[in-house]
């Protein structure tokens, strides 16, 4: 009997290691085939993320960065397909909002341009709402934030979002705990509305360990033309980093309902958490290929005479830069 079972073990080891693939061809073929089925109604699982705190053990342990070649195809890769999923949300008139939230310097600003830069302004907008007015605090909460939210066929994109008041406000004593705890009342009720209105909301929370954002600070005030984004607030709010886990973890299990999760993105990899995030927009819209056809240009017509204005009549731009 027992020489059996070893015989049975021994057969499912080896059917195992038949049927998995290697590390090394799992990557190939994320790399080259990590998209075909994100474009038509074959949709990614969703499963809780391993790392939701920033100081679980490990999670400041250096990893490689992403090879900058293979980040950069993959990047032209994953825009090209975002442009594809930005036909068929106006084509459709679908809405959606994303939110990414997160704390200074955890990469949010990076991700937000590379997920912008090829689609078309006219429908996709990023918000990133400054201090409220006197006028705005006397408002309902959610007031300020529901003006910007997309009409059909466009995209929101929030950089910090209503979730202020769970963190940044909480931490720094800018809002009273009644009011937080109202928010945290509100905010699954208000969010379950949105999507019952059809619109797809996606909540980015970038977790990155307090090493590599130290590194990231003293990178910002290194370079002159980053400094702007170290202010004074951020330094008091580095030195708050586990009054704001607490404020993150609460924030968590309040408000991660099923309608509208959160999704964790391991940011200490600017390059991976970029890819990452992207790939997993993409698998969170049902959009297929709705790409028009190339328009082809006809022979110019003809004008009819024309006579420029003489040159010495118009201002132009120095050329520093002369042609060689």
């Amino acid at each position: 009997m027992g020489q059996k079972r070893k015989d049975k073990a021994k057969a499912k080891a080896k059917d195992k290691k038949h049927s998995e693939p290697s590390k090394d061809k799992a990557a190939a073929k994320i790399s080259h085939h990590g998209l075909d089925s994100l474009g038509g109604s074959e949709r990614e699982i969703d499963h809780p993320a391993e790392l939701l705190d920033d100081l679980l053990e490990g999670g400041q342990q250096k990893r490689q960065r992403l090879n900058k070649k293979l980040y950069e195809s993959e990047l032209v890769r994953l825009q090209t397909e975002l442009v594809k999923m930005q036909y068929w949300i106006r084509d459709t008139g679908y809405r959606m909002i994303v939110l990414f939230e997160g704390r200074d310097a955890a990469g949010k600003g990076g991700t937000i341009k590379r997920l912008t830069e090829p689609l078309n302004p006219r429908g996709c907008r990023v918000v990133a709402l400054g201090t409220p007015t006197e006028r705005q605090k006397s408002q309902w909460y959610f007031q300020r934030y529901v003006e910007h939210f997309p009409a059909a066929g466009e995209i929101v994109v929030f950089d910090r979002s209503w979730y202020n008041r769970a963190g940044v406000e909480r931490v720094m004593g800018f809002c009273t705990p009644e009011q937080v705890e109202q928010f945290l009342e509100d905010a699954p009720k208000f969010e379950r509305m949105l999507v019952r209105s059809g619109i797809l909301l996606l909540k980015y929370w970038f977790s990155v360990s307090d090493t590599e954002q130290e590194i990231r600070f003293q990178s910002r005030i290194d370079d002159p033309t980053r400094r702007w984004k170290l202010s004074p607030m951020d330094l008091e709010a580095r030195n708050r980093w586990v009054d704001f886990s607490r404020a993150k973890d609460e924030m968590f299990n309040r408000t991660n309902i099923p309608e509208a999760p959160w999704f964790t993105v391991e940011a200490d990899d600017k390059r991976r958490a970029r890819l990452n995030c992207l790939r997993h927009v993409l698998g969170k819209v049902p959009w297929e290929d709705m790409t028009p056809p190339a328009i082809e240009l006809p022979p110019r017509p003809k004008q009819g005479d024309y006579t420029r204005p003489p040159i010495n009549e118009q201002f132009f731009v120095p050329n520093t830069y002369p042609y060689s």
